[in-house]
């Protein structure tokens, strides 16, 4: 039975040394600076991918707003989301937002589509950012910006209301009970295989006229390409073997260096998995949620239903076919490699260690420091194998006041190349330039993993930092926020 994790605050920790005795505390390995440096930073310094200079040492992750048009547009809250990337000082730019190649591939009603009908929006956006990046930074000849493409899989969910249409590379013992798939009916043909390739490489050539700089081919988070890289048990060529299952990443890469010259690619790529997760139903009660415990999987042994994953013990991750992915990257020329991991629809403690979870989660099972330093370490090891290629990594939100000086650590002793952000940005996207110019940084606008930019869309709304940013905390939205946790929080009460 998993225990409730009561993590200590970061803001409750006053300086480095705090921070540091609390990580030995727990027993946490992550290298952390004295201090940013305010003239010399690592993070300050420059690098050049495929004779582009970029920089610094900081991206700007792809960030679905739930703000789209119903036919996949940009809207104005989109747009000023776009305008305040441009304003962050990251000089990466790596997708801005998840875009679906086609319109049954959202993984929300109100995703952004790339396709001819948007492309004029898309080309907006770009320009916004751009221009809002040149207002304050003075030029742009050393940002790179690029389109994140994807397909949702099994977690589309492309029109009105909530119910999901999903599209599988496979059948999963687990996840298809977890979300209600009990026939074969989904599973994704080898044809349907080869038109997706075609939607990929259609909007490929959409991003270039729109003058980005790169696509991501998206292989994260259990959306449909990352699905088929655990798809060991599908049959023809695109199962079964290591090379079947990269079959779909190789043909859209070759295709595009064969009709989008001049385009490059980049793969966000979920390094390594584990087994779904579910609230501990020995510590839930009624609206109170336990700690995520893993969903019983010993009738699925040997485990074959997850990339980086130990076939024995599936709670576990193994990174030997992750090595053999990169050096596929490395043999189609990929140099752009933005590492994440888990998925945020079974195991979102992996994926994005929080304090709070969103309202259909569970309480995080480990201090989420240690799913930190997971990643951060994943990352080491993996640019330590692969020197030549440009590693982004993740999950560093958590970190809060600390992040800026960790970030610094790993960059500085090459344990990564470039440190993303996500959604910390949306309340304070200026928050690494602060940090590296010497000022001190804004407390009030530095994200605590609240958890409401997931639990507004959940309700339906888009996602926002409602607690902090005021363009979502003053707006009707965030009343009806506040009333659905309301809410929540008697049910809890009541279920004590």
């Amino acid at each position: 039975m998993a225990q409730p994790i009561r993590p200590k605050p970061i803001k409750s920790m006053k300086n480095v040394a705090e921070f540091r005795a609390y990580l030995a505390e727990i027993g946490v390995e992550l290298g952390c600076d004295d201090e940013v440096a305010r003239k010399g930073s690592a993070l300050t310094e420059s690098f050049e991918v495929h004779g582009r200079t970029i920089g610094n040492r900081w991206a700007c992750h792809p960030m679905e707003g739930w703000d789209g048009t119903p036919e996949g547009g940009a809207t104005e809250p989109m747009i000023r989301r776009w305008r305040r990337f441009g304003e962050s000082g990251a000089k990466l730019i790596w997708g801005g937002e998840a875009m679906a190649v086609r319109f049954d591939g959202r993984a929300n009603p109100h995703q952004l589509i790339i396709s001819e009908e948007t492309e004029r929006d898309l080309a907006t956006l770009r320009e916004t950012l751009l221009t809002a990046h040149t207002e304050r930074y003075g030029s742009t000849d050393d940002v790179l910006v690029g389109f994140q493409l994807t397909h949702s899989g099994r977690f589309c969910r492309p029109g009105p209301g909530s119910a999901l249409k999903p599209l599988i590379a496979y059948r999963h013992p687990i996840l298809d009970a977890k979300f209600g798939i009990d026939s074969d009916e989904p599973v994704i043909s080898d044809d349907e295989a080869k038109q997706l390739i075609d939607e990929f490489i259609a909007a490929a050539k959409i991003a270039h006229r729109v003058g980005v700089d790169f696509v991501d081919v998206k292989h994260c988070h259990g959306y449909l390409l990352h699905e088929f890289l655990s798809a060991h048990t599908r049959p023809g060529p695109y199962g079964g073997s290591f090379e079947n299952r990269t079959r779909i990443l190789r043909e859209i890469v070759e295709r595009i260096r064969s009709e989008v010259p001049g385009l490059l690619v980049g793969v966000r790529l979920s390094a390594f998995d584990t087994v779904p997760y579910k609230p501990d139903p020995a510590l839930s009660r009624g609206a109170v949620l336990g700690p995520g415990v893993p969903e019983d999987f010993l009738h699925a042994l040997p485990y074959r239903y997850g990339f980086g994953v130990d076939a024995e013990d599936p709670t576990r991750y193994d990174l030997s076919e992750t090595y053999q992915f990169l050096e596929l990257c490395r043999e189609l020329g990929i140099r752009l490699v933005n590492v994440t991991a888990g998925s945020p629809y079974y195991n979102p403690h992996v994926q994005r260690p929080a304090s709070n979870p969103p309202s259909d989660g569970y309480r995080p099972p480990e201090e989420p420091l240690v799913g930190c330093a997971r990643q951060i370490d994943v990352v080491r090891q993996l640019k330590a194998r692969f020197p030549d290629l440009v590693m982004v990594g993740t999950a560093y939100s958590y970190l809060q006041e600390y992040l800026p000086h960790v970030a610094q650590h790993y960059v500085r002793t090459g344990g990564v190349d470039v440190v993303g952000l996500g959604r910390m940005l949306l309340p304070y996207p200026d928050m690494m330039t602060d940090a590296v110019e010497g000022r001190a940084l804004d407390t009030r606008l530095i994200c605590r993993t609240l958890s409401d930019c997931t639990t507004a869309p959940r309700a339906g709304m888009p996602s926002g930092c409602f607690p902090l940013d005021e363009y979502y905390r003053d707006g009707e939205l965030a009343e009806q926020l506040k009333d659905i946790k309301r809410k929540r929080a008697a049910e809890m009460r009541e279920s004590e």
